[in-house]
């Protein structure tokens, strides 16, 4: 799952590029979270009936958790790709593993060795190397966009969701929880959809910005979340932040099999230090005593 979820979540980055002039980016947010609701819900549907009373008891949880994960981090990313490169999108998801690991530390009480820490200096300079395409000095060239304040925003707001998914416990399984969660993301989104509906001159849905929707509820909706959520309640919301560091090198595999932009050298430096990187930060105590 390691390997397998930064894949998942790079297909977002496609459909973010494709939706601006096919589908809003709040109606494209609501219809993506309302479908992976429905998805996740036919995981278990008995488990979400025998803890209904729970559900509508920490309602306010999950309108949280929806608003922090499926409308921070979902409609403001789709805004935020209309204006910001690639670039600055990998510099400021690079900051959000380093929040959660500080506030894994902090707050949550997790444990972060020294061996651990190095893994995650290692995996942010692999990350960093593969942004700035191996041209450090590219770094004091970099140009802020109004993009790249909603992108910050995600990055903060993913960091917080994390965190709380993690302290919030839930009697529910992954899938119902994620089920309630995105129900919830999709309700919170709905009003600005309908704002968005009454502003636009053109059709609230169409075939391709529905087939959009779909793609992103099914492959970073329901594979990423899931398997996020399931690595975190057995690694630690610290340890698994780290597998956004490999974004950028499954970011690069696509381009380079769906648009044919050629792999560089410094996406195999980025990868000798991405992945020993992320084996030091992932391993269990006592394989790394």
């Amino acid at each position: 799952m390691i390997f397998i979820t930064p894949a998942l979540w790079s297909v977002n980055a496609l459909v973010a590029r494709k939706a601006p002039g096919v589908i809003e980016p709040h109606m494209l947010a609501m219809m993506r979270w309302l479908l992976a609701s429905f998805l996740f819900a036919l995981i278990n549907p008995n488990e979400l009936w025998v803890h209904r009373r729970q559900i509508f008891a920490d309602w306010k949880q999950h309108l949280v958790l929806g608003a922090l994960g499926m409308w921070i981090c979902g409609a403001w990313v789709y805004i935020a790709a209309r204006t910001t490169s690639g670039a600055n999108i990998g510099l400021l998801y690079s900051i959000s593993p380093i929040l959660i690991v500080l506030g894994s530390a902090l707050w949550l009480h997790e444990r972060f060795r020294l061996t651990q820490t190095v893994g995650l200096a290692m995996a942010l300079l692999g990350v960093l190397h593969v942004v700035v395409k191996g041209q450090w000095t590219a770094l004091t060239m970099v140009q802020f966009a109004p993009g790249d304040g909603w992108l910050l925003a995600a990055t903060l707001s993913w960091s917080l969701y994390a965190l709380l998914l993690k302290k919030w416990p839930s009697p529910l399984g992954a899938g119902s929880r994620l089920a309630v969660i995105s129900l919830a993301g999709a309700v919170v989104n709905l009003p600005f959809a309908v704002w968005e509906f009454v502003q636009s001159a053109g059709p609230a849905m169409t075939h391709d910005g529905f087939m959009l929707a779909l793609i992103a509820a099914v492959i970073p909706g329901v594979g990423a979340y899931l398997a996020y959520s399931v690595m975190q309640r057995e690694l630690g919301a610290a340890k698994v932040s780290v597998v956004m560091y490999l974004s950028p090198l499954y970011t690069g595999l696509i381009s380079w099999l769906a648009l044919g932009e050629a792999l560089q050298p410094y996406h195999a430096t980025g990868i000798l230090l991405i992945l020993p990187g992320i084996y030091l930060v992932t391993q269990s105590k006592n394989k790394l005593n």
